[in-house]
């Protein structure tokens, strides 16, 4: 339990009320970088995401294949589990309905990976139906490596952890098993709005 950071110590804002605001949490106006190991940087003539796991044909992209498919921008609040929060942020990318679109799986849950080792677990149902993207863009730049570049997942309606940045792939899985922050005592699924930020949460 040593392992689990109860806040990086960021610059607080206005203390913003608000009905997008979950509890807890306070406006910033910055974009702080959070990372727990040094940022992970890889050619895209090498890049590739995949899908994997519990299905018939796994999937792959190369860098030029993952840009040529169909894109979406969208503008999300963003909550950190270390208590920040930031409004109307701008990204451009690929929906996980997309990536998905076509494959065959009886999984109900995912683990997403990424460049460095990462992991983090989430049920499918917080991955489909337009609640995540694999975004390559933020406010209308490249992803800048140290936010994520060149793609980090997105995943607005859950703490901001969920949201892997530098992922790789997706691989389904018929059971739910921890990531890297949830087997260091972060909450499986970590809704802001129900503050599951650890375990017992």
């Amino acid at each position: 339990m040593g392992f689990i950071s109860r806040g990086f110590r960021g610059k607080r804002r206005d203390n913003v009320s608000s009905s997008r605001v979950p509890p807890g949490q306070h406006v910033v106006t910055d974009f702080p970088v959070l990372a727990a190991g040094p940022t992970p940087r890889v050619s895209l003539d090498v890049w590739t995401f995949s899908v994997t796991g519990e299905i018939d044909e796994p999937k792959q992209w190369t860098w030029k294949e993952f840009r040529a498919l169909p894109t979406e921008t969208l503008t999300a609040d963003i909550h950190c589990v270390t208590k920040w929060s930031k409004l109307d942020t701008s990204w451009t990318g690929v929906s996980v309905d997309t990536l998905l679109d076509g494959v065959e799986s009886a999984a109900d849950f995912a683990t997403v990976f990424s460049d460095g080792g990462y992991t983090t677990n989430l049920p499918l149902d917080d991955l489909t139906g337009k609640k995540a993207w694999v975004v390559y863009e933020y406010d209308g730049q490249p992803l800048h490596p140290e936010h994520g570049g060149p793609v980090r997942l997105l995943v607005p309606h859950l703490y901001f952890w969920k949201s892997a940045k530098w992922v790789r792939g997706i691989t389904l899985q018929n059971e739910e098993q921890p990531g890297f922050w949830e087997s260091n005592g972060y909450h499986m699924r970590g809704d802001p709005w129900r503050e599951q930020r650890y375990w017992g949460d």
